[in-house]
């Protein structure tokens, strides 16, 4: 049953006993009206509303503000542009991985803000009108469980992407292997992550189920290519052709400022048997180019062996 206007004005001039300037300034305005309390306890919680929707829209300019800047730090690849080596390309997706990680973090963080701002001005409007906020509190309480139990996985996932996000363990044109799937990222949110493998087939992974990631585009990688040659062949001749090879890549500026991070390296002996050998070229380069790396240093092995007259090893 509903109070009546009269219970009501009572009740909130009970409230509004305490709020001695306003009552006091109101009641004396209103020539002392029984209802002045009733008035004032109403343009409290207008007040009450107008700052929670004020401090509401500072807190979601500051956190945006503070997510950009913070998405915007400095990485290995920054220092790499530096030292000479990059492309435009690089700085795109870069730019691209920035701004979806500042949006997705800065979109829970203003969420997170809106329930917490808005939720205590709901419940401090609800205790001016004298309603007893004890039993919703509870009522909350008990939804909020049963919520959480109906909805545990739900709730790994997004906790998952939540730091998934702040660690920033991947990001969007990243190649990673998220144990059930493969492939490129190209999308990431707070649930799922969406891969495309090397089919073109389109993965959608929950967060919460990726126990371990491999990624294969963060700071560097490396291309490696494995030249075997007979048994009798002379280690001298094969290691100077390598050399050759790799000296000639770092030298070229169509690699060196483009994809190779440093100058190859040409190993030992990695394998040994009584049919072969197996010498090892390797180079570091910017992320997911080691197979455009990897395809050039075969064809100038395959060239060079060629004109030293080193032959190959068929089905090595």
């Amino acid at each position: 049953m509903l109070p009546s206007l009269d219970s009501l004005g009572q009740q909130m001039a009970a409230t509004c006993s305490s709020d001695t300037f306003l009552c006091s300034w109101m009641v004396g305005l209103l020539d002392g009206a029984v209802w002045a309390p009733l008035v004032a306890s109403l343009i409290t919680i207008v007040l009450i509303l107008i700052l929670a929707f004020v401090i509401r829209n500072v807190a979601h300019r500051l956190i945006t503000r503070v997510v950009t800047r913070a998405a915007t730090g400095g990485s290995i690849m920054t220092r790499f542009r530096r030292n000479g080596v990059g492309s435009e390309s690089i700085d795109v997706l870069l730019h691209e991985r920035r701004k979806q990680r500042a949006e997705t973090m800065g979109s829970v963080l203003r969420h997170v803000a809106s329930i917490v701002i808005l939720g205590t001005a709901a419940l401090t409007v609800l205790d001016r009108l004298t309603i007893p906020i004890a039993p919703l509190l509870t009522s909350v309480g008990i939804l909020g469980v049963a919520i959480g139990f109906g909805a545990q996985e739900l709730v790994k996932d997004f906790i998952a992407g939540m730091f998934m996000l702040l660690e920033d363990q991947y990001g969007v044109g990243d190649v990673i292997d998220a144990g059930a799937a493969v492939g490129t990222v190209e999308a990431v949110t707070l649930r799922i992550t969406r891969l495309r493998d090397a089919d073109g087939r389109v993965w959608y992974v929950r967060n919460g189920t990726i126990t371990r990631v491999g990624n294969e585009s963060q700071g560097w990688s490396r291309a490696y290519v494995d030249v075997p040659v007979g048994y009798d062949s002379d280690v001298t001749a094969v290691r100077d052709v390598l050399e050759r090879i790799a000296k000639e890549m770092w030298d070229d500026p169509e690699f060196r400022e483009t994809v190779i991070v440093e100058r190859p390296d040409v190993f030992g002996v990695e394998q040994l048997s009584d049919s072969m050998l197996v010498f090892r070229i390797s180079a570091k380069t910017l992320p997911s180019k080691q197979a455009q790396v990897a395809r050039e240093m075969r064809l100038k092995v395959k060239n060079a062996m060629d004109t030293a007259g080193i032959a190959l090893v068929p089905g090595a």
